[in-house]
């Protein structure tokens, strides 16, 4: 008998994405998880699509939007279902979800993956924590994955990058001093693989981080392994709290004036998880333990963690920094 048949079938949904495609090489890594990719027929014939093939992903055609036949269809013999959707899928999820439970799903992860928090203060978090709540009422088992902040967008970009709103990345909010949890987005899948294969996990919230440094600490720690710790310094703009909540509304504003642009979800949402961040702390281990996560590094205390330090060696090394920065 083929004993990989015999592994449980994980099934990645956004799985050509970022996060998608760091859980997608995490599970495989893993060798616990035969993996299944729902993708948009549409993007059939992309290279990011013959990638995963090429790896071993079975990969089904489906949409979120789908019927629930076609979405019962797609998601036949799985025993996991991941989402890392983008912004305008997550209410889509909710079929996705009751699909699953109707094929015998055991477990869901929602496309959290995100900082924690409470309500009311992320337009986006809010959706994410309306999805936990529809899970929770539907009676399948899950569990809610949060990963801080990414390195990638933690450190001051260098003169000869090219990236656009390069200058953004020389901010510091607030006073700089509120700890932050930061995790390289290439090792979410690592984690990923090992939380869903742990029984201790189901029917809980994880959190995933590998440091926790202030905002000041990410740009000294830029600064230095850059080369350009003058220059970096010379450029630093400290942003108030008036000035993001300013920035917040002047979103909504723009949002409510052009609904189909997306500028203003993208100002509202970035500044909205600047807040949260920087000036009402809700990025730290200590309020992710108090909201009852659990903690991946207590949990798995051998799976290698990278400190910010040692990501930015590997950042600044890069001939354009920016494209990490900007896949944010």
């Amino acid at each position: 008998m083929d004993t990989d048949r015999q592994l449980p079938l994980a099934l990645v949904v956004g799985a050509t994405g970022y996060t998608g495609r760091s859980i997608v090489t995490g599970l495989l890594e893993s060798k616990n998880f035969r993996v299944a990719a729902l993708v948009r027929p549409a993007s059939a014939s992309k290279p990011a699509v013959g990638e995963l093939r090429a790896l071993g992903v079975d990969i089904r055609f489906g949409d979120v939007p789908d019927s629930q036949e076609k979405l019962r269809e797609a998601l036949a013999g799985a025993t996991v279902v991941i989402s890392a959707v983008i912004g305008p899928a997550l209410a889509g999820q909710k079929e996705l979800f009751r699909a699953a439970k109707d094929v015998g799903v055991t477990r869901v992860i929602p496309c959290d993956f995100s900082t924690p928090g409470a309500r009311g203060v992320r337009v986006l978090y809010d959706q994410k924590l309306g999805i936990q709540d529809f899970v929770k009422e539907l009676e399948i088992g899950y569990t809610f994955i949060d990963v801080g902040w990414w390195m990638q967008l933690s450190l001051p970009l260098p003169e000869r990058s090219k990236a656009p709103r390069k200058e953004g990345t020389y901010e510091i909010h607030g006073t700089g001093t509120q700890k932050n949890l930061v995790t390289n987005y290439h090792h979410i899948g690592r984690f990923v693989a090992r939380i869903i294969a742990d029984p201790r996990t189901l029917n809980q919230a994880v959190i995933v981080w590998e440091d926790e440094v202030t905002e000041l600490e990410a740009h000294d720690i830029g600064e230095r392994a850059s080369g350009e710790g003058l220059t970096m310094k010379a450029k630093r703009v400290t942003v108030s709290a008036e000035e993001t909540s300013r920035r917040i509304a002047e979103g909504k504003a723009a949002i409510a004036q052009r609904p189909t642009e997306f500028a203003g979800y993208m100002l509202e949402a970035w500044n909205e998880y600047m807040l949260g961040m920087h000036v009402l702390g809700e990025n730290t281990l200590e309020n992710a333990k108090r909201l009852g996560f659990l903690d991946a590094h207590e949990l798995y205390p051998d799976v290698p963690q990278q400190s910010l330090a040692e990501f930015a060696k590997e950042y600044y090394a890069l001939e354009e920094p920016g494209r990490e920065y900007f896949r944010g």
